[in-house]
């Protein structure tokens, strides 16, 4: 197995893709940076969809959403769905998850074909983590699994970080965090930020759950490194992701009025969809768009007041630094364990976050590229070029077959993400558009797809004759939507038609035809 590349994925939650410090220099974050100079910073790569779990799943499967099954928040990738851990541990290969996991929604279905070991009373259930890499791994391909499934300081905290916070003595770590979001009272949450409506957390910064993932991940590649068997670990990380809030020094990091948010351009909704413009009232009624009583992420007002905006994202960017303290132990212990060489390295987030651009916070069904686009550093010694920045465009729905590859793989039915192995080693273009879905519903009420080019950005929406396209060269702030204008006509008519056979480039085919009849 000498000849295995070891392969170590680096997550992030809800990251916009300028918060690197070799892209934006308001932000410090020198080991991001140092992994850029090993390897390549891509500066175009988009996430399969704007929330967690889907994409996620895609990270997982080498599969879109609407192929894998977890098309929305409140989902579950279905257990028999192959998985890239599956394909590398037949491969000899040692497969660990390390941090946030979210395949799974916070409630449990039985009823509704949904068993998740994700929701409650089960993630505060600190005796079933225990024993669950004896009794329930191999899970989604992970031959090891540490996870917790929280931001912040939100009620659903416990599972392996719960124990692991109390094995450091911590007993009443349930009072730094929220009370439970499912009617139970097991804390009174005198020490969560969210309840004293502060950034500032009193967690101590070396228990926080990002020094707990950095810890972890560490330890698994040490066992890997005693095993002597190439590993697969993802490492994925919990923050920036709201609400707001981490421990000092990182909370007094940067100073709120240095913050650069971004703003609403008068008129720049003017030819967009009915949607975006509801996010301007103060009290939209989205209830048309609505089936269920579980609502949909983004329809709601997106008014806010710009102190606050700069004092979270001073908290959001404080966040970010404090991981990549985290991820350059990380790269460290590669070193010091002869490792770093025969490693691929890919560092990403599930997707992107709005901090006021468009008027926008946080996520929704928008797809500008704050939300859709995010940061991606890919490095592998000798192998992808060394301090390169490339506007290629990428998707992370090709990361699990482009892992394969690396091992010496073939590249699995199973998947339909494209191997682009040949792009980041030699930048051969293998991928030239990618697609972002939303199907936040089982209805048509949010469901809309994205298509983009190193040129354009078409987004359709099912069942209404509204649409966007987008002109990126002349217009890289998305503030002129020409989906209607006449001299657009052909490009939007090319567009469609490389958006039908994207769908049909996604088709996969998991047997193999082995006669004519």
């Amino acid at each position: 197995m000498a000849d295995k590349p070891n392969l170590l994925l680096i997550t992030s939650d809800q990251q916009h893709w300028f918060t690197l410090g070799i892209n934006n220099p308001k932000i410090k974050t020198p080991n991001l940076d140092r992994l850029a100079a090993m390897g390549t910073n891509f500066t175009r790569a988009y996430c399969p969809n704007p929330t967690c779990t889907p994409t996620r799943a895609t990270l997982i499967t080498g599969q879109y959403p609407s192929q894998h099954g977890a098309f929305t928040l409140g989902t579950k990738l279905p257990e028999n769905v192959p998985t890239l851990g599956e394909y590398l541990h037949d491969e000899g290969y040692w497969t660990a998850l390390v941090g946030k996991a979210h395949f799974q929604p916070l409630m449990n279905r039985p009823e509704l074909d949904c068993e998740s070991v994700e929701s409650y009373p089960l993630l505060r259930d600190l005796e079933f983590w225990k024993t669950f890499n004896d009794k329930h791994t191999p899970w989604y391909g992970f031959d090891h699994v540490e996870t917790c499934r929280n931001h912040t300081d939100e009620g659903h905290a416990g599972q392996h970080y719960g124990i692991w916070l109390e094995e450091q003595g911590l007993t009443d770590w349930k009072e730094y965090f929220m009370p439970r979001n499912d009617g139970v009272k097991d804390s009174n949450s005198s020490k969560s930020p969210s309840v004293n409506k502060t950034t500032h957390w009193e967690l101590p910064e070396d228990l926080h759950y990002t020094a707990w993932t950095g810890k972890r991940t560490i330890a698994a590649i040490q066992k890997a490194k005693a095993d002597n068997k190439p590993f697969f670990i993802w490492s994925s990380y919990h923050d920036p992701h709201p609400p707001y809030a981490v421990s000092e020094p990182w909370a007094s990091m940067y100073d709120p009025e240095d913050m650069p948010i971004g703003h609403f351009v008068e008129g720049e909704f003017d030819k967009m969809p009915p949607p975006h413009h509801m996010t301007r009232e103060q009290k939209p009624d989205y209830s048309s768009y609505n089936n269920d009583t579980r609502g949909n992420h983004g329809y709601h007002s997106h008014l806010h007041d710009d102190e606050k905006m700069k004092k979270n994202m001073a908290c959001y960017y404080g966040m970010i630094s404090f991981m990549d303290k985290w991820i350059g132990k990380t790269l460290d212990a590669l070193e010091d364990n002869g490792m770093i060489d025969n490693t691929m390295i890919v560092f990403t987030s599930d997707h992107g976050h709005f901090l006021g651009q468009h008027g926008l916070i946080a996520k929704g069904p928008f797809h500008y590229d704050d939300v859709i686009r995010v940061p991606m550093l890919a490095a592998w010694k000798d192998k992808i070029p060394a301090g390169k920045v490339s506007d290629d465009v990428q998707s992370l729905v090709d990361y699990a077959p482009t892992f394969c590859a690396a091992a010496g793989m073939e590249i699995p039915r199973s998947m339909s993400g494209m191997n682009v192995l040949n792009n980041w080693t030699d930048s051969k273009e293998v991928r030239d558009y990618a697609i972002v879905e939303n199907h936040h519903q089982v209805g048509p009420e949010v469901h809309l797809r994205t298509i983009v080019t190193s040129d354009y950005k078409l987004t359709v929406y099912r069942g209404r004759d509204w649409g966007e396209l987008f002109d990126m060269n002349k217009d890289p702030n998305e503030l002129n939507n020409v989906y209607d204008d006449p001299s657009y006509r052909d490009v939007r008519e090319m567009m469609y038609r490389k958006l039908a056979d994207a769908a049909l480039d996604a088709e996969m085919t998991p047997t193999a035809r082995v006669y004519g009849a």
